[in-house]
């Protein structure tokens, strides 16, 4: 993609963050192969070709079962920084106000909801951040306050 403008390469860049990829070099990125996957790489090569670059989804195999391991421990080591995160605003949430850890509540929920979609290769961390979501929840629910699952 062109340097000028940039706000075409950072909205594309953004959007394969979303989706989980590992970045294998300079404009190469990797993701499990699967249809949805496959899918959402087609539309980002859409988005670059219309921003006048070039694109294209190539369907690869690691060259070895080590490699293999090394992508899918990228991609486990990045969810986990999330999931910590994540973890750490639901515990900085559990002193707020009811309302605002209603609010808080419902923000972190669709952050999970959104950081589950790109998890191909769950770590530990997943389950202790679940695990503070439903301590915020229970905390919600004990304040008296309507918590949808």
């Amino acid at each position: 993609m062109p340097r000028e403008p940039s706000t075409p390469r950072i909205a594309v860049w953004r959007r394969l963050k979303r989706c989980g990829v590992v970045q294998l070099g300079d404009g190469l990125v990797a993701l499990p192969a699967d249809a949805r996957t496959r899918e959402q790489l087609e539309w980002v090569a859409e988005e670059v070709t219309e921003a006048a670059g070039t694109a294209g989804v190539w369907l690869a195999r690691p060259a070895s079962a080590a490699q293999e391991r090394a992508l899918a421990q990228e991609m486990s080591d990045a969810r986990a920084a999330e999931y910590t995160a994540l973890t750490e605003a639901a515990g900085a949430a559990l002193a707020l106000g009811p309302g605002e850890r209603l609010r808080a509540l419902r923000r972190l929920r669709a952050q999970w909801r959104e950081l589950t979609r790109r998890d191909f290769f769950p770590p530990a961390e997943r389950d202790t951040a679940a695990a503070a979501l439903r301590e915020l929840a229970d905390a919600a629910q004990r304040a008296g306050q309507e918590v949808a699952p």
